[in-house]
């Protein structure tokens, strides 16, 4: 657990970059970018079937500082494993080794797809995004690395642009089937707010967290063994009653809708549907809430969303299970929900900032007695999206 002051923790990381690339290239670097994960606070398995999902931005960042070259080749050098990829941006290869910097490369064939010239550089990184927790350190890394590019090769990128090629390269070049929220949020968060992003349209919208409270994350540190399979199934059965309704998505649909056509749906696709409905409602009523200030609203919505993804999406685990119903017995938390694709990865909790310390204090050790598992907690604020520091 962690609840050193953001900045602190950004000059720590600074200071890891800057002794690295000193070590490494000689010199200092001449600009230092910042680009935060992100957590979704509720809309979960919307995203595939056109709906709504509410991230933000997290005080947990990929720091990444730079200098430009002129000859054409970029070398960039991971800090926190000690490892140096260079390559040349005019020869762009996907690699299994130092896979890792496919994600650096992807974006820069993208922006080149698109028409931009770029500078190459000198660059170290260093990162406390934890790595394969569902807290996207990979959308924190494309996402600076479209910042620096843009930043040291003079054009002008919107934040919608820079997150649809940073998408572009994760989907195309990396091969990994994401969605646009992890790049919306770390190109757009604002710090304090979250980011409602519309599945469909690519519109969004910030909204206000209330002020007093803390966004403190859970990670089970359980691998997600199940989410591949059971990801292509959710979709299909989501597909499956999309096409018994007769609508293009699951995001046409309302709950009094679905009620009054279950009978159409075998029972196993209606508990799916079910979700998805629902989960777009939770979401959209989740905005008005923090609009009005409703802390206990938004709670509640964020519980609810959490038993609909346990009976109905059969996304969770016990792990995380677990890690949640701690959550609803302790103190000032008004709401908790995993969060993610599920069978594992991270819980999300609302807590009121004076209970957030002993919050931690409390849940750790009970995941630790039922599950044998030594979880992490992340005492986080909604912070800003990818800038220069």
């Amino acid at each position: 657990m962690s609840c050193e002051p953001l900045d602190e923790r950004v000059q720590t990381l600074k200071g890891t970059v800057t002794a690295a690339f000193e070590r490494v290239y000689g010199g200092q670097p001449q600009l230092i970018v910042v680009s935060p994960g992100r957590v979704n606070v509720i809309g979960e398995h919307t995203d595939y079937n056109d709906g709504f999902v509410l991230p933000a931005a997290i005080d947990r960042h990929v720091v990444i500082g730079l200098r430009p070259r002129v000859d054409g080749r970029v070398r960039v050098h991971a800090a926190d494993f000690d490892d140096t990829a260079t390559f040349a941006l005019d020869s762009l290869t996907r690699t299994e080794q130092q896979s890792w910097a496919n994600y650096i490369k992807g974006v820069a064939w993208a922006l080149q797809q698109e028409g931009y010239a770029l500078q190459g550089f000198d660059a170290a990184l260093a990162s406390d995004v934890p790595v394969a927790s569902g807290l996207s350190s990979s959308a924190a890394l494309e996402v600076g690395f479209a910042f620096a590019f843009q930043t040291l090769s003079g054009f002008e990128l919107d934040g919608v642009k820079r997150a649809l090629l940073c998408q572009k390269a994760e989907n195309q070049f990396v091969g990994m089937n994401c969605g646009i929220m992890d790049q919306y949020i770390v190109s757009l968060g604002k710090a304090g707010h979250v980011l409602l992003i519309d599945c469909r349209s690519l519109g969004y919208e910030l909204a206000p967290l209330p002020a007093g409270v803390s966004l403190v994350i859970c990670n089970t540190r359980k691998k997600r063994g199940l989410l591949d399979s059971e990801y292509n199934t959710r979709r299909a059965e989501c597909e499956r009653g999309a096409a018994t309704l007769g609508v293009k998505a699951l995001r046409d649909v309302t709950p009094a809708q679905l009620e009054a056509r279950k009978g159409e749906l075998d029972p196993v696709t209606y508990r799916r549907c079910r979700h998805v409905v629902t989960e777009d409602a939770r979401t959209l009523e989740a905005v008005a809430a923090m609009r009005a200030g409703d802390l206990q609203r938004l709670g509640e919505l964020m519980n609810a969303s959490h038993v609909s993804l346990r009976d109905d999406y059969q996304v969770s685990c016990f792990e995380l299970d677990v890690m949640v119903e701690a959550a609803w017995q302790q103190p000032g938390v008004y709401g908790a929900r995993m969060t993610g694709g599920g069978f594992g990865g991270c819980a999300v909790a609302l807590v009121a900032d004076e209970h957030a310390a002993a919050y931690a204090a409390q849940v750790a050790p009970i995941y630790r007695r039922e599950t044998g598992i030594e979880g992490e907690i992340y005492i986080c604020r909604a912070d800003d999206g990818v800038h220069a520091f």
